[in-house]
């Protein structure tokens, strides 16, 4: 297990690394920040292979740092950090292998996405709260620069929007961190010391520190009516970008919810629980009938996304063992299905026709010209509708029972998003690869062939179907490590309400 901190190190030195070997040639680039994800990747399978599940962190690493405020150096990890780490390396492999076409400024891009890959890592190990803000805080500035330098449509508007949410919720965290440090005379910033602090604070106190933590946090994880960024940055995004904030920084909004907001403040959390529930289903449902309306392709695919992380949030907000395990799972499912979605989107359609409208890929006969793309996208969009089989069906089911459990007609309202989901991406799919019935253009089709699929593309798509297959058909390897972390106390106070 002492080899998951490596995964930061691993990372940051990867990025420095493969700035320089941009120097020489974007070749190196690439294969420098392949061997540094695959590196990390390796590091985080090795440890998962000798994983104990278990009730509570088990620490790694916990060195004094600013020992003034009592703020220490402390990696830790338990089941549901660990299956988002290998969220983290899968969705971090894939987007370097649908990068490989990157000729601007190359060893400057993977840098970035590796710094990115590095805070990821660096959150979801920190069980000391300054170093995740630290942490969440590297995640989020090279974003700006993937997108405002290497995006496509309205990149810098799209950059600086996907920013501005990003900081405003940043703010609201740091103030309720410290609020929570200050007032309840904490001795330090370690998620028991806060949350003993917490528990020492008036009610009316602990309420309004809950709603700055759990705000800032869930604004990163698309919660309506804070999610109008989310569609925006990942159409202006760059392919891996995209795939990295639907994969992976979208999941950093969500684990910050249920690793520090809601269980230092449980009793807090029972007070605003039908509000989170009611605006996590008003965005399932809500973000799926406005992509249900859009005419671009990849804007299509980040409402979608919203409407899923939606589903997270709602399992969160339900709060039974079966709703919480099941959000840990869609974080997991979500991350693959929408990486691979937007790998299809942003890569193999538009990188070759130029184009994401609707309209114009409803007269092209796709199915001929990119049959693999084709294939691959009807896969990864039944697989986002929870077909049986592929990881979102148990992941979405857990969530939909454990709702059901706490309050039927939040169950009931959030499966018409379902319905609503259905509808849009089998609309999508029938407009952008099968629209035309045109014999001649068909025919045309042969005498004007697109760039073929690469082979670096073809395993990017491949490693997340056969991780979402895997999860799919064999849920018991992520859930056998989730559900012993929710029996640690700080997770039975939050499914109690805060009562013992």
């Amino acid at each position: 297990m002492n080899l998951l901190p490596w995964t930061i190190y691993v990372s940051f030195a990867g990025a420095c690394l493969a700035l320089v070997a941009g120097a020489r040639s974007a070749a190196a680039a690439r294969w420098t920040a392949l061997a540094t994800a695959v590196a990390a990747t390796t590091l985080t399978f090795l440890a998962a292979r000798d994983f104990v599940p278990g009730a509570g962190l088990q620490t790694l690493v916990d060195v004094p740092w600013i020992a003034g405020l009592g703020v220490s150096y402390h990696l830790a990890v338990d089941g549901i950090s660990l299956t988002l780490l290998v969220l983290t390396g899968l969705a971090a492999t894939a987007g370097i292998l649908f990068s490989w076409n990157i000729e601007e400024r190359p060893g400057e891009f993977f840098a970035l996405f590796l710094a990115l890959i590095g805070g990821v890592y660096g959150v979801f190990l920190s069980a000391d709260v300054f170093l995740l803000f630290v942490f969440y805080e590297i995640a989020i500035v090279p974003k700006y620069f993937l997108i405002a330098i290497w995006g496509s449509t309205n990149r810098e508007y799209g950059a600086m929007k996907l920013v501005l949410y990003s900081f405003a919720g940043s703010s609201l965290v740091l103030a309720g961190m410290i609020w929570a440090f200050a007032a309840g005379d904490a001795t330090g910033f370690g998620l028991t010391e806060l949350a003993l602090a917490g528990a020492r604070l008036p009610f009316p106190e602990q309420v309004a520190i809950f709603a700055l933590l759990f705000t800032g946090f869930a604004t990163l994880a698309g919660m309506f009516p804070l999610h109008t960024w989310a569609p925006t940055g990942h159409v202006a995004a760059p392919t891996a970008a995209s795939m990295l904030l639907a994969g992976v920084v979208m999941k950093l909004g969500a684990y910050g919810c249920l690793r520090v907001a809601m269980p230092l403040f449980p009793d807090a959390f029972l007070y605003c629980q039908p509000v989170i529930a009611w605006l996590a289903v008003v965005g399932i449902v809500y973000a799926g009938c406005i992509a249900l309306v859009q005419d671009d392709f990849k804007f299509v695919i980040g409402y979608s996304s919203v409407s899923h992380m939606g589903f997270v949030l709602l399992g969160l907000a339900a709060a039974t063992p079966l709703a919480l395990a099941g959000a840990v799972l869609q974080m997991f499912s979500h991350g693959v299905i929408a990486g691979l979605l937007f790998a299809v989107v942003g890569r193999m359609v538009y990188e070759r026709t130029h184009t994401r409208r609707l309209a114009d890929l409803k007269a092209m006969p796709l199915h001929r010209l990119l049959p693999f793309a084709a294939t691959i996208f009807v896969v990864a969009g039944l697989a986002s509708l929870g077909l049986p089989g592929f990881s979102g069906f148990p992941a979405e089911l857990s969530i939909l029972i454990g709702t059901w459990q706490e309050n039927p007609l939040w169950a009931v309202v959030a499966a018409l998003g379902i319905i609503v989901a259905g509808a849009f991406t089998l609309r999508v799919i029938q407009i952008s690869f099968f629209g035309t019935t045109n014999l001649a253009a068909i025919a045309a089709a042969g005498d004007h062939p697109l760039p073929p699929i690469t082979r670096a593309e073809k395993a990017g798509a491949l490693l997340l179907i056969s991780a979402t297959l895997y999860v799919g058909l064999k849920p018991d390897v992520l859930l056998d490590w989730i559900v012993p972390a929710l029996q640690s106390p700080v997770f039975q106070a939050v499914m109690k309400g805060g009562n013992p």
